[in-house]
């Protein structure tokens, strides 16, 4: 193999560790990218359900835009405590983390059947240990 091809061959392989390695830091123990688990919560040490989120899963905070013509639905995600609605995403820091069993995120087009109507933004479910 040439010099060239075995600079390359290395930076590939860097890279691909490199991208495996900032993956795994991010993946849930659950292996499902839509839930935390109360193991990643322990893991960043996170003092409310918010935290755990913003450490986590940014992403399930982030705001989905209009959500119909109307805008009939809020752009946030609700957030629900062991299947019963609480609020708005604002909510979550009223959770303490070490009361959480799980936190799982449903995107719009997964909420309705689950859910109902008024979810557009979709859900945030937090189950607690209790």
């Amino acid at each position: 193999m040439s010099t060239t091809h075995h600079g390359i061959a290395s930076a590939v392989f860097l890279l691909c560790l490199t991208t495996a390695c900032v993956h795994s830091k991010y993946q849930s123990a659950s292996g499902n990218p839509d839930v935390i688990t109360e193991d990643d919560i322990a893991r960043v040490h996170a003092q409310t359900a918010y935290d755990a989120v913003s450490r986590l899963r940014a992403n399930f905070l982030t705001r989905r835009g209009s959500t119909s013509v109307l805008n009939t639905s809020d752009p946030e995600p609700n957030v629900y405590l062991d299947d019963v609605f609480i609020g708005a995403v604002a909510q979550l820091r009223g959770i303490q983390a070490s009361d959480v069993a799980s936190i799982r995120v449903y995107r719009a087009w997964e909420v309705a059947a689950r859910f109902g109507n008024g979810n557009l933004g979709g859900v945030i479910e937090v189950y607690t240990k209790h």
